[in-house]
């Protein structure tokens, strides 16, 4: 198990995201872009980087979270007006947090969801219950057969994000998912799906339909425990 362990802490992933932001990085270093120059469209640096436009996308927005982006509406995304040096090093601490963030984003993940639920068993309407149990059954459907159904897990997770009526939290969650899904595959969690993961689903589901925002706190914590001891493991 050690040697496993100390395998997975040497895994650097160049997440596609990432080596767009790298190339962002060398355009501003080369002069090529400048702090308040606007950055040409989507579909341009699609071709540029030969990339898709959803890593485009996700690159855009996840530096703009940072700040070192800005769009205004109707006009475009533009550098911001910060110095250089201060751009470069903005970009490279992000790099480089990101290239071992798991156990961040599993922290991360943690205080964002429980604070989810608990909103959601406060906010929930008949029709949030109707679209979380569609959410729920499309898990559980792939789950039951012993079918890898990690996208499905996380999409149950956004939806209790969005039934919280918090925009904020269901966007921050959509800023990390990326990540998420990158190293659930790298570190092989979630491979098998237990018992005890089909019930924690279901009663998360019950507490969120009958408004126990206490209980949903407490199992949700419970349903997490188990990913981030696996975090745990691997930075000691």
């Amino acid at each position: 198990m050690k040697d496993v362990l100390d395998g997975l802490k040497e895994v650097v992933v160049e997440k596609p995201v990432d080596v767009i932001i790298r190339q962002i990085k060398e355009l501003l270093i080369s002069g090529q872009l400048k702090p308040g120059d606007k950055l040409p469209p989507e579909r341009k640096l699609s071709e540029k980087f030969a990339v898709g436009r959803t890593h485009v996308r996700e690159a855009i927005q996840k530096l703009e979270f940072y700040g070192i982006l800005k769009t205004k509406p109707q006009s475009g995304t533009y550098v911001a007006g910060i110095g250089i040096s201060a751009l470069e090093g903005l970009i490279s601490d992000i790099l480089k947090i990101d290239a071992y963030s798991f156990m961040s984003l599993v922290e991360t993940r943690v205080l964002l969801e429980t604070s989810a639920v608990a909103l959601a068993a406060e906010r929930r309407t008949e029709e949030d219950i109707e679209k979380l149990e569609l959410s729920l059954n499309n898990y559980l459907a792939k789950a039951k057969q012993g079918i890898k159904a990690v996208d499905e897990d996380l999409m149950f997770h956004l939806t209790i994000a969005e039934v919280s009526k918090n925009q904020v939290l269901k966007s921050l969650l959509l800023i990390i998912i990326p990540d998420i899904i990158t190293n659930y595959a790298v570190f092989k969690v979630c491979d098998t799906i237990t018992d005890k993961a089909l019930s924690e689903h279901a009663l998360l589901f019950q507490q969120i339909k009958e408004g126990d925002s206490a209980g949903a706190q407490v199992t949700m914590k419970e349903h997490l425990q188990g990913i981030m001891d696996f975090a745990k493991m691997i930075i000691q």
